[in-house]
């Protein structure tokens, strides 16, 4: 830090009137070693959380969220990217547009952050991001807690589950010393198929309550109090910004500009997504009813708990197809190969695993990525396992971002998941919902490694959140196709497929959308309610549970179906600011990722070779050098439409011209 603030004296320094070249190329050439630094941290934050690394980040990161202000409120600093702001939009600018885009993104960021403030504002949105970010680790650290913890079962409690569960759910339990027990750890990775497939429902509603509960526990992990602050916070930080919520401030710059927009948008296809839940459950219930009364059993209403196991007995009734009958074509390794492969045909990229590279982890595996030309472009690490101290889900994270300064600098990044690893040598099944997990996170990696931009404040993902997630659900689409089934996703006996199989996904690929689409949408809009709530009248911090019930009750939120994120363990939304006020970003970037992909099937192939380039060239190797508007419309040559998002999800379609994200 004391270097990189040293290489911002020196800037500020130069007696020369501020130009493009020793102000802004200047800035992009600084804070090189804290990078480094940082991205090693965030490594170990997010994929080896120890009691010793906790006090650490405890301790640094308000120290950092103090730093980065006394970058952003640097008065010297901040006259000179505004004059050079002024100068690229002024007549007569030799600036290049991507030169200009920095400029203006440079400035935006500065302002958006304080740098008009006075000094008294200066100092007040300071404390309030030092204490957010105290907030944001302990908010993690408490998560962590909860997470790391698992139920432990004897063989007989796992009647239904699948030999590849089994295995996985042993293997953790010796793994915390519970040798001969079967180990359901508190992640959605084991949470999802032990409620899918387990016949008990005691022990699936005991495996529910206690994965929903993580953070609202009312012990010492517990979030919610936490949160109450966090949004006192930022409400009170919104106004010394001179803005009306905290939802105002973070949309200003987005797609969707502003909460209305992003709220029109949900609402949309709200009524929709809970219609269709409805239908749902009357399906469900007619099975559970059938079962009671052949079993001679009391009638019971379809719960939380019942929801994936009873969902599985009636794609099983409607299509004839078990998911278990699926999982032996999705093996960990044949689903990388395919990745591979998809990268290869569509972005023209190469991967060659390197065998002695430096990792984290011993389950960590590196490859070297080449481009069409042969040429060097990125590292990619693959984290595929879940492990004490690990953050729960799926993500992508770059370590550095690709840039032609200085000679140029490839792309480092990394794809980690939560599979629960078998025993040695085991095949690692997945579910067809984890393949898709497995190629929309690899999409943001190749988002990454398909940059070729001059600046990396520009390069790869470092857009808009609700655009940066069209390239990652776009990448979704070649899962299901001829080319991947027929030839990757194979079983033990390298057998394709079958045909028929096949035939039942697709036949069944809008089946259980209401629960999909209903349980993400209830999270995207408690968290823009939340932050257009602003500061209560009284004083007195949002009780988060009170209003997450309330919202939901108003929404007429079926009960049947929790949140995808319930509050108290909503870590996109209170593990830092990047997502706050921003989780309709995956609808939003949804819609535009179906419209776009409709250009493949428009030209007569997943991987027709002139769409894939203008795909690459239009999307995803501009980074953020055009606004995200622009690039949409750049490859599909106008606004994007609603009607692919209505199509896939099988909700019915718009009357009249189609609203959708401009």
């Amino acid at each position: 830090m004391a270097q990189n603030l040293a290489e911002i004296d020196a800037i500020t320094a130069v007696g020369a009137p501020a130009t493009f070249d020793n102000t802004i190329v200047a800035l992009e050439g600084s804070g090189q070693a804290l990078a480094r630094v940082r991205a090693i941290y965030a490594v170990w934050t997010s994929n080896l959380l120890t009691d010793e690394l906790e006090a650490v980040q405890t301790e640094m990161d308000p120290k950092l969220a103090a730093f980065q202000d006394s970058i952003t409120q640097n008065a010297k600093l901040f006259a000179r990217i505004e004059a050079v702001y002024q100068a690229s939009t002024a007549k007569g600018s030799t600036l290049t547009p991507e030169q200009q885009r920095l400029s203006w993104l440079y400035w935006n960021n500065f302002v958006r952050a304080g740098a008009k403030l006075d000094a008294a504002k200066k100092a007040r949105v300071g404390e309030i991001n030092q204490r957010l970010a105290s907030l944001f680790a302990k908010f993690g650290q408490n998560l962590q807690a909860d997470e790391d913890t698992a139920l432990f079962f004897s063989l007989e409690d796992l009647v239904g589950l699948p030999q590849s569960f089994k295995d996985g759910a042993a293997a953790a339990a010796e793994e915390r010393g519970h040798k001969g027990e079967y180990a359901v750890t508190n992640t959605r990775s084991s949470m999802d198929p032990f409620l899918s497939s387990a016949e008990r429902r005691d022990l699936r509603e005991k495996v529910w309550r206690t994965y929903y509960s993580r953070g609202d526990n009312g012990d010492a992990h517990d979030n919610n109090a936490l949160i109450g602050e966090i949004l006192q916070l930022r409400a009170e930080r919104a106004t010394l910004l001179g803005f009306e919520t905290h939802a105002h401030w973070r949309l200003g710059d987005k797609m969707a500009k502003t909460p209305d927009n992003a709220m029109a948008l949900m609402m949309q296809v709200w009524p929709s997504a809970i219609a269709r839940v409805e239908n749902e459950v009357k399906d469900m219930q007619a099975i559970a009813d059938a079962e009671a009364k052949a079993k001679k059993q009391p009638k019971f209403t379809i719960e939380g708990w019942d929801y994936r196991y009873y969902a599985e007995k009636v794609r099983l009734a409607k299509f004839d197809l078990d998911q278990n009958d699926v999982k032996p074509f999705l093996e960990l390794n044949k689903v990388r190969e395919a990745m591979f492969w998809q990268a290869g045909q569509v972005y023209g990229l190469g991967f060659a695993m390197v065998p002695d590279a430096p990792v984290f982890h011993p389950d960590v595996t590196v490859y070297d990525v080449t481009n069409a030309s042969g040429a060097h472009v990125a590292y990619w690490w693959f984290d595929p396992y879940a492990r004490k101290g690990k953050n729960s889900g799926a993500w992508e994270m770059a370590y550095r971002q690709q840039d032609k300064l200085g000679g140029g600098h490839a792309v480092l990044v990394s794809n980690n998941s939560n599979f629960v690893k078998g025993k040695p040598g085991e095949p690692v099944l997945l579910s067809w919902d984890d393949a898709n997990t497995m190629f929309h996170e690899f999409g943001h990696a190749l988002h990454e490694m398909s940059s070729n931009v001059t600046y990396p404040s520009l390069a790869g993902t470092a857009t808009a959140t609700d655009f940066v997630e069209f390239p990652s659900q776009v990448n979704e689409n070649w899962v299901s196709t001829p080319e991947i089934l027929n030839t990757f996703l194979t079983n033990a006996k390298g057998e394709p497929m079958p045909k028929a199989l096949v035939d039942k996904i697709k036949k069944s690929a809008t089946f259980n959308t209401g629960f999909d689409v209903t349980e993400y949408l209830a999270a995207a809009l408690v968290d823009m309610k939340l932050h257009l709530a602003g500061a209560p009248k009284d004083g007195k911090a949002i009780d988060p549970d009170a209003f997450e019930r309330d919202t939901l009750t108003a929404l007429k939120m079926p009960s049947s179906i929790v949140m995808r994120h319930r509050t108290p363990q909503f870590r996109h939304v209170f593990g830092g600011d990047d997502y706050s006020a921003g989780y309709y970003s995956y609808l939003w970037s949804e819609v535009i990722a179906h419209d776009a992909f409709d250009a493949f099937v428009e030209a007569g192939s997943a991987y027709d070779k002139a769409t894939a380039r203008r795909f690459v060239d239009t999307i995803m190797s501009v980074g953020n050098t055009v606004d995200p508007a622009d690039a949409f419309r750049n490859f599909r040559g106008r606004d994007p439409q609603i009607d692919g998002y209505l199509r896939a999800k099988g909700f019915p379609q718009a009357k009249g011209k189609a609203k959708a994200p401009k």
